[in-house]
């Protein structure tokens, strides 16, 4: 995943007040900071080889400047930050998912995934929550974050994600 912390002040107004359908009784902030998915469900347990794997895939992938100026909304309700620039984003995810064959995104559900950051479940989005962020996307200076690495996390039976480990676009660790 691409963890964006950073926007956690500027997302917990909506991510607060809004629950997973998994988790109807757990706030999206209790479950797993803000964040664009890169691929879930990924491996249960992966082996140090599926890690080196991961790396290896986004080894000719640069750190770079992301940012999130649009929001937006799916059919289902849920309402997200479109990742700036969504094309790199969109690359990136892509190269992932090539590395994967094996795990479809979504379980298969989307096959051709849509690179977000949720601020609301479809129980609480809707045209005037993507209007309302949309107008404190212009109102407010929401940090740039760099994206420098893919984060790994893992689900715990509590339904809570716990971080497992990194990996470093570009391939350099020291970054």
């Amino acid at each position: 995943m691409i963890a964006v912390p950073e926007l956690t002040e500027f997302t917990d107004r909506w991510r607060s007040v809004s629950f997973s359908s998994a988790r109807p009784t757990a706030a999206l902030t209790e479950l797993v900071p803000p964040h664009v998915t890169v691929l879930v469900p990924w491996l249960q347990d992966p082996s140090p080889e599926d890690v080196q794997r991961l790396q290896d895939a986004v080894v000719d992938i640069e750190p770079f400047d992301l940012c999130f100026k649009t929001a937006g909304q799916f059919p289902n309700g849920t309402t997200w930050l479109r990742p700036e620039p969504f094309d790199q984003v969109h690359d990136l995810v892509a190269t992932v998912l090539a590395a994967f064959p094996e795990c479809p995104p979504y379980g298969g559900q989307f096959p051709e995934p849509h690179p977000h950051l949720t601020i609301s479940s479809s129980d609480r989005g809707g045209p005037g929550l993507v209007a309302e962020a949309q107008a404190a996307l212009e109102a407010e200076e929401v940090p740039a974050v760099r994206l420098d690495d893919l984060t790994i996390w893992r689900e715990g039976d509590d339904g809570i994600w716990q971080l497992t480990g990194s990996v470093p676009l570009g391939g350099d660790p020291a970054l």
